[in-house]
């Protein structure tokens, strides 16, 4: 299946939405940032890029799916290169949800951003409660698949950092649940290194 728009076809200045739940609003950043300040922070573009993140704490996939598309089609602009990015959070879990449906879910959003000619980037979920850990493997692996299917880039924060010292200890000094400074600042580095400014047509200066 053929993806759109991962080279910058115009000047347009760009639009990017980012759905998810409290993981993509940073909750639990002492500094108010999250990964997706940071990585705003580090896409270097001719025009700064407009970033809106739409978010609901603790919102499963079937919701997620449900109203995306409303809410991103009243931001974008026909006068923008207009981006999705769809960052999953563990939620699924937690709602008792198979991994067929979160699968579906997922496949539904990338193949409805295909027919808008919306290019889409994925952020999975990371680790959370050890005890959670093999579930959300499994729930990342299944996302990465629906996304590799569709050659959609996925970003897999779940192996990198689920035995990660300082992630695990970010995790602790909080809640156990939601990473702190140290904890974005890993996924924002594991994002851009992750062929963000690739897809987003821009020189990959990540390092």
């Amino acid at each position: 299946m053929r993806r759109t728009g991962v080279r910058r076809v115009s000047e347009l200045p760009l639009r990017l939405a980012v759905i998810g739940d409290e993981l993509a609003a940073g909750a639990g950043d002492p500094k108010a940032l999250g990964w997706v300040g940071r990585v705003a922070a580090r896409t270097h573009a001719s025009l700064a890029p407009t970033i809106l993140t739409l978010a609901v704490p603790g919102e499963a996939s079937t919701a997620l799916a449900a109203r995306w598309d409303e809410e991103t089609a009243r931001r974008f602009s026909p006068e923008a290169d207009n981006r999705l990015v769809v960052a999953l959070g563990r939620a699924d879990l937690g709602a008792g949800l198979s991994l067929a449906r979160s699968r579906l879910n997922l496949a539904n959003i990338l193949d409805v951003a295909e027919s808008r000619h919306i290019p889409t980037f994925v952020v999975g979920p990371p680790p959370g409660h050890r005890e959670d850990s093999e579930r959300i493997a499994e729930l990342s692996g299944a996302y990465n698949d629906v996304a590799t299917r569709r050659r959609v880039p996925y970003v897999d924060t779940y192996t990198p950092l689920a035995t990660h010292e300082q992630w695990l200890g970010d995790l602790a000094a909080g809640d156990g649940v939601l990473p702190g400074q140290a904890g974005y600042g890993m996924m924002a580095w594991l994002v851009l290194h992750a062929g963000w400014h690739t897809w987003l047509g821009l020189p990959d200066d990540a390092t």
